[in-house]
């Protein structure tokens, strides 16, 4: 489905039946209905967290703390295509995994109903929804079997509107890296005795962990083998730099221009040492002819559409030497390995999304527009012209390029 529709519906749609299951709730609670019981301890909780790939691996931190100190079962909830996400994890069992389709309203409304029935025969009794302001994710909650509902709540802001379904209403705070506002979900469930609005602890970077993927010995040399088909002059001492010109279709305005990938690509390529290979999924592969097309170079290849899965590309992270890259999945997905990362930064900001990696460096150039996208304005944007990224040059990146290589 576009995504323009699924915002319209879940608006023009969601805001009423909120309005209408929130009035039911209130009244079902009144006779006793629903009321969480003193002492209550999670045994097994649900993560939910639709769209969002990157935000997968964010909340990595989250899902494993939540086991620590609930000792409990951990169950994840997200739309099929992105699901593979929750898999490199490692930290849910492929069983507790559920998926809803996501490519037609039809389907969707089926995989909903039926993801009902796999709740209630799973006994989940927690449910902690990690999207920001979904009416869909807040219903999802509504009718699930769980009894203590963790989600983010407006409180007293204006719009935001989702219903007043959570037992656990945390306030989103966006000051805090998302890392830090999923952890605030989890403990919300051992500190909601505090009074509201929660969270009132402070949770510390130091406390966020980061995920690891490694790659097996047979994994790399597949890569490896892979380049080496194209060119094979990609041998060592040349060292590799991946390059993601690309964006998801939900947020293109997030793309630094393809005319500066092309310059930066040249560069690179003008030393002997490094090769340039240009990553993305099949729809980016225009993208990448246009820069090898103008670097004119064997060492600057096209490696769209080549990887099959994930973990294939976190291997060929594994296998190079730094990674330049819009603001996206890959960039959080490279967090997995220990590659290099420069991050480009526009519309959205490095303090909420910076990838959990020690070897990233996000460039952001600050301008008084940005972040124009935002849990506010549910990622919509009327910027047409980014000049947020256009104000961040090839010479910078470029010098940046120089000193990851260096070390």
């Amino acid at each position: 489905m576009k995504i323009d529709f699924m915002r319209w519906v879940d608006f023009w749609i969601g805001v009423p039946l909120c309005f209408i299951f929130s009035i039911l709730n209130s009244l079902l609670r009144l006779i006793g209905i629903g009321r969480l019981k003193p002492g209550f301890k999670p045994q097994r909780i649900l993560f939910i967290e639709l769209s969002e790939m990157g935000s997968t691996i964010l909340a990595y931190s989250a899902m494993k703390k939540a086991k620590e100190i609930f000792e409990a079962e951990i169950f994840f909830l997200i739309f099929k295509k992105n699901a593979e996400s929750v898999r490199l994890l490692n930290i849910i069992p492929e069983e507790n995994i559920l998926t809803i389709r996501s490519h037609s309203f039809p389907t969707l409304l089926l995989d909903t109903v039926s993801v009902f029935g796999k709740m209630r025969a799973r006994r989940i009794d927690t449910a902690i929804d990690l999207e920001l302001f979904s009416r869909f994710t807040s219903l999802l909650c509504f009718f699930s079997p769980a009894r203590a509902v963790v989600g983010y709540h407006r409180y007293h802001m204006e719009g935001l509107y989702r219903g007043n379904f959570r037992t656990h209403r945390v306030l989103y705070n966006p000051y805090y890296h998302m890392s830090q506002n999923f952890m605030a979900l989890v403990y919300s469930l051992i500190d909601d005795a505090r009074g509201e609005p929660l969270l009132k602890r402070r949770i510390n970077r130091s406390e966020i962990e980061h995920a690891s993927v490694n790659s097996t010995d047979e994994e790399k040399e597949t890569l490896r083998n892979r380049l080496q088909e194209i060119n094979h002059d990609l041998t060592e001492p040349i060292r590799l730099v991946l390059l993601n010109p690309g964006a998801s279709e939900l947020l293109p305005v997030r793309e630094w221009p393809l005319e500066y990938y092309q310059k930066l690509a040249a560069e690179i390529c003008s030393s002997e040492l490094t090769a340039v290979v240009i990553i993305g999924v099949e729809r980016d592969k225009s993208q990448a002819q246009a820069i090898c097309d103008f670097v004119q170079d064997g060492r600057c290849i096209d490696f769209t559409g080549r990887t099959a899965n994930l973990r294939e590309l976190v291997t060929l992270y594994n296998i190079s030497d730094l990674l330049v890259t819009n603001d996206s999945g890959p960039a959080h997905f490279a967090g997995l390995s220990n590659i290099r990362i420069i991050a480009l930064f526009g519309p959205e900001t490095p303090r909420l999304y910076a990838p959990l990696s020690d070897n990233c460096e996000a460039l952001h150039a600050d301008l008084a527009c940005s972040p124009c996208v935002s849990a506010y304005n549910h990622r919509k944007t009327t910027c047409q012209n980014n000049e947020c990224l256009q104000a961040i040059t090839v010479e910078q990146v470029y010098e940046e390029v120089l000193r990851s290589l260096s070390g």
